[in-house]
């Protein structure tokens, strides 16, 4: 009879855990991360990465950051990913109201190029000095080759893609 028992106890044991592993929902399509809300008076610029939705990145607009540190087993995602945040505060810290589109960084082996878009408030001469010392400086701290690679608009106006 215990023998018959011991059969018996572990089939209905799992029989309830299977039964409860599998959890279903409907799906819900609503997702308002990153967008933007539109205003009543529909004043807010939006530039072309602004007014494209996440889920159509690739599709439509690029990754704002390129490396290969994220695919699996990758050497050091997590110093990848800091840098990148330190690089875009320095970038809009040290052009100071002159930065007029995000800030695309793009690490090819040991070299990193920095794109952005500058609006032209200041005199060439100023403009050449920022952008030797963001080079020289970001080179030192990060111990690789880095290069700006700048546009320049004449008003921020021109960037705006669409108002919302």
């Amino acid at each position: 009879m215990l023998k018959n028992l011991l059969q018996v106890i572990p089939k209905t044991i799992s029989n309830e855990i299977n039964a409860k592993t599998l959890h279903t929902t409907a799906v819900m399509c609503k997702v308002q991360a990153g967008r933007y809300r539109i205003t009543p008076k529909r004043d807010r610029p939006l530039t072309y990465e602004m007014a494209n939705a996440p889920h159509h990145i690739v599709h439509r607009k690029s990754w704002n950051s390129w490396n290969t540190s994220t695919i699996l087993d990758g050497l050091r995602p997590s110093q990848t990913a800091i840098e990148d945040v330190f690089i875009r505060k320095f970038m809009i810290g040290t052009w100071h109201a002159l930065v007029c589109s995000e800030v695309i960084i793009k690490r090819q082996y040991n070299h990193i190029r920095i794109a952005a878009i500058i609006r032209q408030g200041i005199t060439a001469r100023k403009m050449y000095f920022l952008i030797g010392y963001t080079e020289e400086m970001l080179s030192n701290w990060l111990q690789c080759p880095v290069t700006l690679e700048l546009q320049t608009v004449a008003d921020r106006k021109d960037v705006v893609f669409k108002y919302i």
